[in-house]
């Protein structure tokens, strides 16, 4: 009988390459969000500009030893440090979901979804248009022209519930009208963008043939028939154990459990594995079961240092040099006019169909234009996936950045001319505790 070699254990240089990685860009995340909060930035732009300062685009070029010592282009090197952000990113997606609010849905009903699949189908249309005019060679080698539109159509279709609630907050707008008809509207915009997401990634690495089609179609509806059927018995059985407890632990376990089982499943079947943690995370949000001051631990652990350390990892891959070449700073013009474009048009469709004023319907375009977080991880997806290139990888990032720029001082403007208590329809009763504005 043999024994098998034991596994050997990660060599002594690649783990102090590790830890100083992790140290550096979670210092230079959280100092760089700290200040772009005080500028009242979204703290995301902080955090992504951390990875720059580290990445290709400064620190290559100015200290080229330095980089080449922390970044060296072994892949296992990096595959540690990937392996947190993907936990990061995935615990992140699922506090997102126990964070939507589903009530404000129904209690917005009709408006909400005209205002939500305005603001979606046209700039998922006009995404997909670009994708399909954009020069070939922004794309990598072997990748399906069908699927790139495909992929950009979703990045520029997306909205960020977490930027929106912080915009929201900051000026005072969340019990207004407009304001929770813009959170309904983003709710709505990310169930179907994840959904989405799973799609295009399953047919990206499946292929485009009918048979693949189809069941990259079925797949994600057969997990949320799935999820529905069992998980959420299980779910709210697990929660109500964990409830006994008087101590937080056994819930943020569950949770975490969850999130991280369900992201396991979804990846096993060839979806996104985001999906299944954003899909679990509804679960326990719905469950019935759950004390949301109980999972207080698993978002600051989360939002402080996971997602920071996520996000700096996502601006590593960005390469602002690219710009200097004129195709690539044209399509990041065109990709960004377009992205904008069909939220605000969209956006402002819909709330005209709903009989709003016109600067409501502007403010409303202005809340749903924010990408934020959730264009960030469609992009590091697409990367991860090799549907994007660093240059077109770069550009969804910036619209991300850009668009999140955007939103305070458009809705800003717009709800200065809209004045209280005279807004399209009836004022909602009750009070919306938003999300944790700490990341953004």
């Amino acid at each position: 009988m043999t024994t098998a070699a034991p596994v050997p254990a990660i060599d002594h240089h690649a783990l102090l390459v590790f830890l100083l990685q992790l140290a550096l860009l979670l210092l230079l995340a959280v100092s760089l969000g700290q200040l772009a909060a005080r500028f009242r930035m979204p703290a995301i732009v902080g955090e992504l500009l951390a990875g720059v300062l580290v990445g290709p685009s400064v620190l290559s070029h100015l200290l080229p030893g330095v980089a080449g010592w922390l970044l060296p282009e072994r892949a296992a090197q990096m595959h540690l440090l990937d392996a947190v952000g993907q936990l990061g990113v995935l615990l992140l997606v699922g506090v997102t979901g126990m964070e939507l609010d589903f009530g404000l849905v129904r209690r917005r009903g009709a408006t909400a979804v005209r205002v939500s699949l305005a603001g979606l189908i046209l700039p998922l249309g006009l995404g997909v248009g670009t994708g399909l005019l954009l020069p070939a060679s922004l794309l990598p080698d072997g990748t399906d022209p069908t699927v790139f539109a495909l992929f950009l159509g979703v990045a520029l279709c997306v909205s960020a519930i977490p930027v929106i609630a912080k915009t929201l907050l900051d000026m005072d707008l969340l019990h207004r009208e407009v304001g929770q008809l813009t959170l309904a509207s983003g709710v709505i915009d990310d169930v179907i963008g994840w959904f989405l997401l799973s799609v295009v990634s399953a047919m990206a690495t499946a292929g485009l043939t009918a048979g693949r089609l189809t069941a990259s179609l079925l797949y994600p509806v057969a997990v949320v028939v799935s999820a529905l059927l069992v998980g959420r018995p299980a779910v709210r059985l697990a929660l109500r154990a964990a409830g006994r407890s008087p101590e937080p632990g056994p819930t943020v376990a569950v949770a975490a459990l969850a999130v991280l089982l369900g992201a396991a499943g979804t990846h096993a079947l060839g979806l996104e594995a985001v999906f299944g943690a954003f899909v679990s995370g509804v679960l326990i949000s719905t469950s019935g079961e759950l004390d949301p001051r109980k999972l207080a631990p698993l978002r600051t652990t989360v939002l402080a240092f996971l997602a920071p350390l996520y996000f700096a990892t996502a601006g590593l891959r960005m390469d602002l040099t690219a710009l200097a070449r004129p195709e690539v700073l044209g399509a990041a013009c065109a990709v960004l006019a377009v992205a904008v474009l069909g939220k605000f048009a969209g956006a402002y469709a819909g709330a005209k169909l709903s009989r709003m004023t016109g600067w409501e319907a502007l403010a409303l375009g202005a809340g749903m234009n924010s990408r934020g977080v959730i264009e960030v991880i469609v992009a590091m997806t697409g990367l991860r996936l090799g549907i994007l290139g660093p240059e077109t990888y770069t550009v969804v990032i910036l619209v991300a950045i850009v668009t999140s720029l955007m939103a305070p001082p458009v809705l800003r403007a717009a709800m200065a001319r809209v004045e209280e208590g005279t807004e399209t329809g009836k004022a909602l009763g009750g009070s919306l505790a938003p999300p944790p504005p700490a990341k953004v």
